[in-house]
């Protein structure tokens, strides 16, 4: 039997239980969004970028400590510094894992040699997991990020995703201004990798 807040009385329930209620309505809740297209060199890198990232602490460095999350605002740290941002499909898999992430962590002094001040390194997973693949990686400092593009809310909004995830490519920024932009079209790390950004800095 139904439930009603207020009971009808016996003499009136068959005429008050034949009114049609008006149906229920859910609030319409619109979600800020991204809005740029691909990527090109030259071009400004877009406002309103961010990612999700646990910072890197002596407390926890170990690879079971969380740590909290917080925002990183892309779009104003990178106006003032030269950056590789670095997409992979996801944290702890093979080709991302054993061929693309190494080549970044053997030639951080080459990068550093370049200007470069830091690198983020993205994926569609939580800040949760990419912390912990940061730690099972790199945990020295904050040269190498690991941050979640949550929802993929940029890796879309350029239009390089691979499926529900993102896809693989790297992006250079020099104080605000993309120098080098480029998505994997096959298999491998020809584009993205290391040695190919390293070569356009």
């Amino acid at each position: 039997m139904p439930y009603y807040d207020n009971p009808v009385p016996a003499g009136k329930r068959k005429e008050s239980l034949s009114t049609t209620p008006k149906p229920l309505t859910s609030p319409k809740i619109s979600k800020p969004t991204i809005t740029m297209s691909v990527l090109e060199v030259g071009d400004s890198f877009p406002g309103n970028v961010s990612f999700g990232y646990i910072p890197f602490t002596p407390e926890t460095k170990d690879i079971t400590s969380c740590g909290i999350p917080i925002k990183f605002d892309a779009s104003t740290e990178f106006k003032n510094k030269k950056v590789v941002i670095v997409a992979v499909p996801g944290a702890f898999t093979p080709t991302c894992q054993a061929n693309h992430l190494p080549g970044f962590i053997q030639n951080i002094d080459a990068l550093k040699a370049k200007g470069v001040e830091q690198v983020v390194v993205i994926a569609s997973n939580d800040p949760f997991v990419m912390s912990a693949w940061g730690k099972a990686n790199y945990t020295k400092d904050d040269f190498i990020i690991f941050a979640s593009d949550s929802e993929l809310a940029f890796s879309k909004a350029i239009g390089w995703t691979m499926g529900d995830r993102t896809a693989r490519y790297a992006i250079a920024v020099d104080h605000g201004k993309v120098i080098y932009a480029a998505k994997e079209t096959e298999r491998g790390v020809d584009v993205s990798g290391a040695d190919a950004v390293l070569a356009k800095l």
